[in-house]
């Protein structure tokens, strides 16, 4: 049977109830993959012991934010989806590798330089926006964000 034909409501608990509906799908089917995939991709780093790696080279960019330079895995992460940045440092949370303080100065930057792969096909490329100037619309999203981690370091 199809939903087309469904009847609308103008009733303010149906109205609740088909956001929810579709809050939970949009948690399950888009957040949720995001965020496990994170952790798969945290957990092969450090049984690899790439995530050591990537911290020791990028030790000193991220002493700048007051940040350990595993943080950096935080932020590629977040380039591709702001989920999975969330879901690794979550797991680098876990694991003792980042701490609160720590987690504080990256959130800002994990919304502000989010998620822009996704987003340049699906934004940039359906708004007719040229080409010519997405990689200054991208490094604008990780100069803000750059901004954001060090006012986020002066205030915590």
């Amino acid at each position: 049977m199809s939903n087309s034909h469904k009847k609308e409501t103008n009733n303010p608990f149906d109205i609740f109830v088909i956001g929810a509906r579709k809050g939970f799908n949009i948690a399950i089917n888009n957040l949720m993959p995001n965020v496990l995939m994170a952790y798969v991709i945290a957990y092969i780093l450090n049984v690899l012991g790439l995530m050591e790696l990537l911290g020791s080279v990028f030790s000193p960019l991220m002493s700048v934010f007051g940040l350990p330079g595993v943080a950096i895995t935080v932020l590629l992460t977040a380039w591709l989806s702001a989920s999975a940045g969330t879901g690794v440092a979550v797991s680098l949370f876990a694991h003792q590798q980042l701490g609160i303080t720590d987690i504080t100065i990256l959130a800002p930057a994990i919304f502000l330089m989010g998620s822009q792969l996704q987003y340049m096909g699906r934004l940039l490329g359906v708004a007719d926006v040229p080409k010519k100037y997405w990689p200054l619309l991208m490094l604008t999203s990780i100069f803000n964000a750059f901004i954001a981690m060090i006012i986020m370091r002066l205030i915590v």
